[in-house]
């Protein structure tokens, strides 16, 4: 039955049928045709995978990202991360960044980022004199701060299937989402030092406080969340449930640049994302079900330990797997049939649950920036106009830093574990 779904999944999968419906079709012809479990399964599976109070903060934060973009606070934080980091030689560049991490503290989403801030840089970039695909690729790059830093929707997933604290892999993002974005950083110095890309003058203090009151409020946003999440007073879903409302009184009240009109188009946006998430998540259940009913992980556990036992060579082999998956399919989708295979044998090489979570997360995210199916390189030639194949080839360099943080937190935990380790 497993050779059956993998052949059967693979054949749909070169089809170009998309990567959800494939693994249903391909699930329910293993299980029709070499298992007495009925179809009806399938259905009642799909329902139950999605069944989890966990993924209801999943539409929460794709809603208040969306009310994020639509009331022009994404222009406030990229306003404010200019003010702070503008002056340092390619400064539009790392206000790019800056902003990426600020809009990862609130959307959770590397897809969100590219579309909320991408249009955004992009034309202060160019505007300043940067070229458009330097600009692209630093956006792209940023991206995948998204999912890292806390919200994280791929945590969510990833804790919701392992049984694992929310709190805790939120917490265990931070320090890396942190690592990463400086790594880009130091890259972006070096190349704007070569190529003499343009800086901003230093900002007067009249200048700073003009964007500390632009970004003030924004940013409190993920202090609310995670300071409620930490201290108990909600739990992550009713986090994601303040957000959009904080948003959606920021974009009423105070900036007062959303109106009544605007909320059917934002909500049928959020709906029609979270929507897309929630299906593939669905979707593959029954892959994972017969995954599970065959033994898939304890045949990858002894097929590892064949090649070495040792934790750390394991380690190694298991980041170059994800990354390689992470940069053909969809994240979510890897997610979810890697966990099930990947996840015992973690647990049985004596890997701490968090640790993992968030080297699984970090792999993947670097595959939405990876050619030659990443999506965040897709989404920017939508937004940029540029091909594809330059992309590909512009987004190289800045895979090297985030590769460089991967094997950092992989190979001392303690990047990832020290603060979940705080937080009882």
């Amino acid at each position: 039955m497993l050779t059956t779904l993998i052949i059967c999944f693979v054949v749909l999968a070169l089809l170009r049928m998309p990567v959800a419906i494939a693994l249903g079709i391909a699930a329910s012809v293993s299980l029709f045709f070499f298992s007495d479990v009925p179809l009806a399964a399938v259905g009642h599976k799909m329902v139950n995978m999605v069944n989890n109070y966990a993924f209801i903060a999943i539409p929460l934060f794709v809603f208040a990202g969306r009310i994020m973009n639509a009331a022009g606070i994404t222009d406030r934080l990229f306003n404010f991360a200019r003010v702070l980091v503008g002056h340092i030689t390619g400064g539009l560049a790392h206000a790019n960044v800056l902003a990426g991490m600020f809009f990862s503290a609130i959307s959770g989403s590397a897809a969100a980022a590219v579309g909320g801030l991408g249009e955004i840089e992009m034309r202060a970039m160019k505007k300043q004199g940067f070229d458009e695909p330097f600009s692209a690729s630093v956006t792209v790059a940023a991206s995948v701060l998204g999912p890292v830093i806390p919200p994280s929707i791929p945590l969510i997933i990833y804790a919701s299937m392992t049984d694992n604290s929310i709190g805790k892999l939120f917490l265990g993002g931070i320090i890396p989402g942190i690592l990463l974005a400086l790594s880009l950083m130091v890259l972006i110095y070096i190349i704007s030092k070569v190529k003499n890309y343009p800086k901003d003058p230093f900002p007067t203090w009249s200048k700073f406080k003009s964007g500390l009151k632009e970004g003030f409020l924004p940013l409190m946003m993920p202090v609310i969340m995670l300071g409620g999440i930490y201290s108990g007073i909600f739990t992550p879903n009713e986090a994601a449930a303040v957000a959009g409302v904080y948003a959606l009184g920021l974009g009423f009240f105070v900036y007062k640049t959303l109106s009544v009109k605007d909320l059917p188009k934002i909500f049928t946006e959020a709906m029609i994302a979270a929507t897309i998430i929630l299906f593939i998540i669905s979707t593959t259940s029954t892959f994972s079900y017969i995954l599970t009913i065959e033994h898939a992980g304890g045949l990858i556990t002894n097929a590892f330990l064949t090649l070495s036992e040792n934790r750390y060579v394991i380690l190694f082999m298991l980041n170059i797997i994800l990354l390689f998956f992470g940069a053909l399919m969809e994240a979510g989708v890897v997610l979810i049939l890697f966990i099930p295979i990947l996840y015992p044998l973690a647990m049985n090489l004596g890997f701490d649950p968090i640790h993992f979570g968030v080297i699984m997360a970090l792999n993947l995210m670097i595959g939405v920036a990876t050619p030659p199916l990443g999506v965040s390189l897709f989404m920017m030639k939508h937004i940029s106009g540029i091909k594809l194949e330059v992309l590909m080839r512009k987004i190289l360099p800045f895979l090297i830093p985030l590769i460089i943080i991967l094997l950092l937190i992989s190979y001392i935990p303690e990047l990832v574990t020290y603060l979940p380790s705080l937080y009882k």
